[in-house]
């Protein structure tokens, strides 16, 4: 069959790329959005890494998110003192990722999708959905409902659509890391476009410099018992800025960066969730993308650059496989390994967060070696962000069967 139209459900980041995305092979979306409104403000920092601007630029946003963020070209990785253990600098060759506020992010992703004609409706929250003949129609909570011939879902990690394809789907994971993103009215002593990665005496700290003499930083803290977003939110903001005062009281730049946050500031996300191996991704019409499908670690630095990957190389399929079920199992074929190594690095890089006292020893003594050799950039980030897809070039159903 042809495919014209497409319910794209979820209008995070990755419902509005592949809206676009989709718009490129010919298909006309509609964005729907649970929530009545927009989610300006909410969120912390993110990275889109080199790939995932490659992705953006295939559907014509990569130059407007480069000008949203902050390239960053080298890391750092500190003891909670604030002194090196080792670098891993930029790849050759390649151009820098850029660092920017999740809201940042949304809001010119939503513009640019705007700008394009794309409806995105808000007060859409999906129920059910139903297949014939025709095509798929999605029920949404207030009684409406709306069909086309295919249903994306990208509703993120508490997806709907993906239960409603399996409803024996796995949910999220729990990682034991509460994720804290905050901006310090201070300056630390840090080169500028460098991510600084501190291995603290009782949690991880990430941070860099801005243009404006501001400082942007997160944390990750162990913390065993799940907590959502939600229940982060009950806290008050005034006693998040005590705990992490005393978390990070023995550690630099951590003490001075919390010093200098305005509690009011503080985005406490919660405990890290993560989306375990998904057994199905598709199923007759309805088919999974980003965080529904492949919700990395933020550890790994990946999420919205796979989301936007996987949008793209989704539209790729369809616009070259003129059967759905081809173009779905195709797309799968294509996406699922890459995405699975990136959660296995990410949960690796997690691990390295809780290591103690002679962990963190132990890794002073054999960073220094290990990033030129098994741990060199290239190595370890050159798979992932020098990956790209060549929007031009055909999808052989066959070859792509035959991996």
């Amino acid at each position: 069959m042809t495919v014209r139209t497409a319910l794209v459900i979820g209008g995070g980041i990755a419902g509005p790329v592949t809206a676009m995305a989709l718009r490129r092979a010919g298909i006309e979306p509609v964005v729907y959005e649970a929530y009545a409104s927009t989610a300006d403000g909410v969120g912390a920092m993110l990275t889109v890494a080199p790939n995932g601007l490659a992705a953006l630029d295939v559907i014509g946003a990569g130059e407007a998110v480069r000008a949203a963020g902050q390239p960053i070209t080298d890391s750092v990785l500190t003891d909670g003192r604030g002194r090196p253990i080792g670098v891993m600098r930029g790849l050759e060759g390649l151009p820098p990722g850029r660092a920017l506020s999740r809201p940042d992010l949304y809001r010119v992703l939503h513009e640019l999708a705007t700008a394009e004609g794309i409806p995105i409706e808000y007060g859409k929250r999906l129920v059910d959905a139903r297949e014939d003949a025709g095509g798929v129609t999605a029920r949404f909570a207030d009684g409406t409902e709306a069909s086309a011939d295919l249903l994306v879902g990208a509703d993120g990690i508490r997806s709907v659509v993906r239960t409603l394809i399996d409803p024996d789907a796995p949910g999220p994971a729990h990682v034991p890391l509460l994720n804290v993103g905050a901006t310090a009215d201070i300056v630390v002593d840090a080169e500028p476009d460098t991510a600084y990665f501190a291995f603290g005496r009782r949690a991880f700290l990430g941070y860099w410099t801005r243009p404006d003499g501001t400082t942007t930083w997160f944390g990750n803290i162990p913390h065993e018992e799940p907590m959502t977003y939600a229940q982060a939110r009950e806290v008050p903001a005034e006693e998040w800025h005590r705990r992490l005062g005393e978390i990070y009281a023995d550690d630099r730049p951590g003490r001075e960066l919390v010093e200098n946050t305005p509690p009011g500031r503080l985005a406490v996300l919660g405990t890290v969730e993560i989306m375990p191996k998904v057994p199905r991704w598709h199923r007759g019409r309805m088919v999974l993308v980003g965080d529904a499908v492949h919700a990395p670690s933020p550890s790994s630095g990946q999420g919205a650059s796979l989301a936007a990957e996987s949008a793209v190389e989704l539209a790729r399929c369809l616009r070259d496989l003129p059967e759905v079920p081809d173009a779905f199992a195709a797309y799968e074929r294509l996406r699922r390994e890459r995405v699975q190594k990136v959660a296995a690095r990410a949960a690796r890089t997690n691990n390295s967060k809780t290591l103690g006292p002679v962990g963190l020893a132990m890794m002073k003594l054999m960073m220094p070696l290990a990033t030129r050799t098994f741990l060199s950039p290239e190595r370890t980030l050159g798979p992932e962000h020098r990956f790209r897809i060549d929007w031009d070039a055909t999808v052989d159903g066959a070859a792509v069967a035959a991996r």
